[in-house]
């Protein structure tokens, strides 16, 4: 099986895997969470199905407040709004003048976080994604710095690099497209599944890396193609098997772990589905495609 020859269909695959969220991103962006941008969020359950006349009645009663209303959405007989940032005393006002208007409802939820804590908690989120990144490239660069030639280290952690953006690149352009089809919020969570995604990514990748280190020694680097390929084809089996055993965990924690944790277990499993392509089909033949450059350098 000759992985490394077909390494330019791979990469096409990532890019045409990766465009359509590019798009979505630049086009409509994340739909952030009040985390992220402040406000706030207020889901009201009602006994009965919501009616049209119930959800106008919520509308008009937050526009005579001069409450400005983000988004608005049922399901069922749930209402959920976000709004502004509100303070107690307002949604207590708001919520006894909807009942006055629209009958009799319980307020399941009532949420605030304040702009400032939006943007800190967007810049935090930032910032471990860059500094695990960082970490990362200098990491596999001190383990691999004994690595035969004709490759190096750098060259480890620079592979390792570009296979984890493409992983984020996934999983964050797959939420924005889910953002605009389904109203999915981006929140505290999915930025615990994106590092959480990176970790996996960068272990999968070093395992392949690692084999490909270890046979490096033993054959030299005089068809390094050749040795990339039998080092991905030996940790083939161990990759795809370490990943099925999450995989069947997480759909378990889809089916049966309920609405709170469903779209970070969503974002896991395109991530970690991600990160295995990744590390087998794009982190090594990258190697191998910058070797190739080089090579070419040196004969001319």
């Amino acid at each position: 099986m000759n992985i490394i020859g077909k390494k330019y269909w791979y990469f096409i695959i990532s890019t045409i895997i990766i465009i359509p969220g590019l798009i979505s991103l630049y086009l409509y962006g994340l739909n952030l969470s009040i985390e992220f941008t402040g406000g706030s969020r207020l889901t009201l359950t009602f006994e009965k199905p919501i009616t049209d006349q119930q959800i106008k009645g919520i509308e008009d009663t937050f526009a005579e407040k001069k409450i400005k209303v983000a988004t608005l959405e049922r399901a069922q007989k749930d209402v959920f709004v976000r709004t502004r940032p509100i303070s107690q005393s307002e949604d207590e006002f708001l919520i006894s003048d909807l009942k006055a208007r629209i009958g009799e409802f319980k307020q399941s939820q009532y949420e605030t976080v304040g702009p400032t804590i939006g943007g800190e908690t967007t810049l935090n989120a930032l910032k471990g994604l860059v500094i695990a990144s960082f970490l990362i490239v200098l990491y596999i660069t001190w383990s691999f710095r004994k690595v035969p030639k004709p490759t190096s280290s750098f060259r480890f952690g620079i592979a390792a690099i570009v296979a984890l953006i493409h992983d984020v690149l996934v999983l964050i352009g797959f939420f924005s497209i889910l953002g605009q089809i389904f109203g999915v919020e981006i929140d505290s969570l999915f930025v615990t599944a994106v590092l959480t995604v990176i970790g996996f990514s960068v272990h999968d990748t070093i395992v392949v890396f690692d084999r490909i280190r270890e046979n490096l020694k033993k054959v030299g680097g005089q068809d390094f193609e050749q040795t990339v390929n039998d080092s991905i084809l030996q940790t083939l089996d161990r990759s795809f098997n370490t990943s099925l055993t999450v995989v069947l965990v997480l759909f378990a924690l889809l089916l049966f772990g309920g609405e709170t944790i469903r779209w970070f277990v969503v974002a896991l499993l395109i991530g970690i589905i991600s990160g295995t392509y990744s590390s087998i089909f794009n982190a090594a033949p990258i190697l191998v495609v910058w070797q190739d450059l080089i090579n070419r350098r040196f004969k001319k």
